[in-house]
């Protein structure tokens, strides 16, 4: 066998050079820390197709909600978005609004309670005690209970979040016991002026919706309005009775006087021989434990109940629990529309 040594000396130099380093690909994002999906139905009734157009992107947020941002691809939207981002910015010249009104919209409270406010004189246009009826124009100085408020005007475009919110949360800004709220959990409504709109109770889960529109607020609370709740109910045991399913749709006698749902249908979601039965319940007001109270006026105990629809709003089944989503100016230019409010940079 012949010595090569050109071989040998090629083999020399290549053993004394350094190793180059290796290249780490970053690994890519695995889905055991996401958060868990809705257990049991997120939303029973939606079997819409998904809209190619829009997909989900979550965003982190350094406290444990997590955003949720739609993002659309439609041209024709981003130009409707871009004008009306545009047109709402300033209110018109000698534009004025009565001023319980003017609070209401800026999302100092209702109007009734603008209206206590003003009564009790705890508001302020201009350094002087502020009137009933009261006119504010556009450069009036206005502070509630010593604090300035910027006023938000006709046509000034509200703000809306949607959360969906799990069982375990408080709707209240704080809470003597220590327990978790939904404003602990969503760092946008700190420091801003966001009122829940309906709220939930301790243990029930489902659509949240915040707002910084008192008007808006108004139109989603106040019966006369008429707006539809829709949740979906979980009992265990027997099923409702035909007789019970009549008189819960033409009303019962609860201690706060009679309440009745507007519909009520049976889910067939799981199997035959399952002692859990879902039924889909639509009301027209929220009183306190109203659709957990109905249930027991027939000493049948709702397991789970969930809130998916509140008036014009739906909870979108990709939003997870836990997660929040800020509606986009079109978005919220169509709820308004919806209740009959104007929108500036929209078609009328």
């Amino acid at each position: 066998m012949k010595f090569n040594i050109k071989q040998k000396l090629k083999e020399m130099m290549v053993s004394s050079e350094k190793p180059a380093k290796k290249t780490v690909k970053p690994q890519r994002k695995t889905t055991e820390n996401r958060p868990r999906t809705v257990a049991g139905v997120a939303h029973p009734d939606n079997n819409r197709p998904q809209n190619s157009n829009e997909r989900f992107v979550a965003n982190n947020e350094p406290r444990t909600a997590k955003r949720v941002k739609l993002i659309r691809q439609n041209q024709q939207e981003k130009i409707t978005a871009q004008r009306i981002r545009e047109e709402r910015v300033d209110p018109k010249e000698g534009h004025s609004e009565r001023i319980s009104k003017a609070l209401a919209m800026s999302g100092v409270g209702s109007r009734r309670e603008c209206d206590n406010l003003i009564s009790q004189g705890k508001v302020l246009v201009n350094g002087r005690l502020a009137e009933l009826g009261q006119q504010l124009v556009e450069h009036d100085r206005v502070e509630v209970l010593g604090r300035p408020v910027r006023i938000k005007w006709q046509d000034r475009l509200a703000r809306i979040i949607i959360y969906h919110k799990p069982e375990g949360e408080l709707v209240s800004r704080s809470d003597p016991q220590g327990r978790a709220t939904v404003y602990d959990k969503i760092p946008l409504l700190v420091n801003k002026r966001f009122t829940a709109i309906g709220r939930l109770d301790y243990n029930t889960c489902g659509l949240l919706i915040f707002t910084t529109s008192g008007e808006l607020a108004n139109h989603f609370t106040h019966p006369r309005y008429e707006v539809e709740r829709e949740y979906a109910v979980r009992i265990y045991g027997d099923p409702l009775t035909v007789e019970q399913v009549r008189e819960i749709k033409t009303g019962i006698t609860l201690d706060d006087g009679v309440a009745k749902f507007k519909d009520i249908y049976k889910l067939e979601l799981q199997d035959s021989d399952s002692k859990n039965h879902w039924y889909k319940v639509l009301l027209m007001e929220g009183r306190n434990r109203e659709v957990r109270r109905m249930f027991e006026h027939f000493e049948i105990t709702v397991s789970r109940l969930m809130r998916t629809r509140f008036g014009p709003i739906d909870l979108p089944p990709r939003l997870k629990r836990g997660n929040y989503y800020e509606l986009d100016e079109i978005e919220v230019a169509r709820v308004m529309q919806s209740f009959g409010l104007t929108v500036a940079g929209t078609e009328r």
